[in-house]
């Protein structure tokens, strides 16, 4: 009887509330795309189109906000948020947010600390600084009371990678998945990174469109079964490899990861390059990937050219002139104080900032020439022609005696030889052999 008179009461009182309060979102959620479609149709069809639209994925139900969050704000009788973080977007892809949230992704946006953005406020300003460096790694989002949407003019719109939202959370799902479709396919695109991988210092696009991967990819992209819901490297694709391929996407013995650093052994970006912890696992995974199309041996050979060039830049080049500039900050010989306002700090930040970085990305990916003309020839103009007369000409005993004690090893003194003999060296194998131990050395 008890029972009875329970189910009475909700069916009668409760469920009623229930279906009401579904009822209003629904019309409400009818009513945004009502209104969109008129006032930006592109943006409307953009998810019409779209798995979200598909699966009855509506504006409010990643929009919807609570009164109390800092960027909420009362918009056609509901209570909304323009920006869209990890956060919410993990309410449905839980795993896809974690694996963001731990890549090195989602601390792209820390860059606002360091010298890069520095060099970007002190040369060329605020509105630089917010224009180019936080498009690609991210700003913090700051609040406007005064705004319509309450987000700042200034720090809005930004879909940088390791954006700082006001919830806390840090990235973009839309720097890779572009609003409002948010395209597998799309993500899946080499030219879906080559927002911020392309340019002086991390040239990856341009790297990826010399390279043979590259090549094949334009040239069979009809071939890549791009659309597909599953997309197995070696199974439901063989043509090519894209970035995703390589450091995101599933292969027959991995799943898909969101979390870039997975399969990345060596770190590339600072002055003097180093292996990551847990290089070795690191280093299978992506062996993994390539093994769907490369034999064992082809794939050793090509990790022992990469770690032969990254062993060369270190040790010739990276480590000699870091102990130069330690040594000349040290002694405090540089006429202005400022960071980046004498000229050979510019030239050594050039010569591993841009140049190294060039060279060690091009034997990554196998492109020859960034390798090669834009990489170790440039950084080996800068350091003999620009960084050590640079050095030089502060006329310190000390730094003097370091510059001399680099230039006679036997890997810089053949600029002071004569040309026939390197040419001997080279023909007997003798200037080679000084290489040897770089090859597959992780230092």
């Amino acid at each position: 009887m008890r029972r009875a008179l329970v189910v009475m009461v909700l069916f009668m009182f409760v469920l009623p509330v229930i279906a009401m309060a579904a009822t209003d979102e629904s019309a409400v959620a009818g009513e945004c795309m009502t209104c969109h479609k008129e006032k930006t149709p592109g943006l409307y069809k953009q998810w019409f189109q779209s798995n979200h639209a598909q699966n009855n994925v509506s504006c409010l139900d990643c929009h919807e906000a609570k009164r109390n969050e800092s960027d909420a704000f009362e918009h056609e009788g509901a209570w909304i948020a323009t920006l869209v973080t990890p956060k919410d977007c993990g309410s449905c892809h839980e795993k896809e947010a974690d694996q963001v949230g731990n890549s090195y992704h989602a601390h792209a946006g820390e860059i606002l600390e360091s010298k890069d953005a520095y060099l970007a406020h002190a040369a060329g300003g605020d509105p630089a600084a917010i224009a180019g460096c936080a498009s690609c790694h991210g700003a913090k989002v700051e609040i406007d009371e005064n705004s319509p949407n309450k987000l700042s003019l200034k720090s809005w719109p930004n879909s940088g990678i390791g954006r700082i939202n006001p919830d806390g959370s840090k990235g973009s799902c839309t720097a890779c998945h572009t609003r409002h479709a948010f395209s597998k396919a799309q993500a899946r695109k080499p030219e879906s990174c080559s927002k911020c991988h392309l340019g002086p210092d991390h040239p990856q696009k341009e790297i990826y469109e010399e390279s043979k991967h590259g090549n094949a990819y334009y040239t069979h992209l009809d071939e890549m079964n791009i659309d597909a819901d599953r997309w197995v490297v070696g199974q439901d694709y063989w043509e090519a490899p894209t970035c995703a391929t390589c450091h995101m996407s599933a292969t027959m013995k991995q799943e898909l990861t969101h979390d870039v650093g997975e399969r990345i052994s060596w770190t590339l970006r600072p002055p003097v390059s180093k292996m990551k912890d847990n290089w070795e696992q690191k280093r299978e995974n992506l062996k993994d990937v390539c093994h769907a199309c490369h034999t064992v041996y082809f794939v050793d050979g090509h990790y022992a050219q990469f770690d032969g060039l990254v062993n060369l830049y270190n040790e010739k080049f990276a480590k000699p002139a870091g102990a130069i500039i330690a040594k000349i900050k040290e002694k405090k010989l540089l006429e202005n104080q400022a960071a980046f306002s004498n000229e050979i700090e510019w030239e050594y930040w050039e010569l591993w900032h841009h140049e190294g970085r060039r060279a060690r990305h091009g034997a990554a990916m196998m492109a020859p020439d960034y390798t090669w003309w834009h990489g170790i020839y440039d950084v080996a103009h800068t350091f003999y022609f620009k960084f050590i007369p640079s050095a030089l000409e502060l006329d310190d005993p000390e730094v003097n005696a370091m510059i001399e004690e680099i230039m006679q090893s036997p890997m810089h003194n053949w600029a002071k030889r004569p040309t026939g003999e390197i040419k001997a060296d080279i023909k007997s194998g003798k200037m080679q052999k000084m290489y040897e131990d770089f090859y597959g050395v992780h230092k």
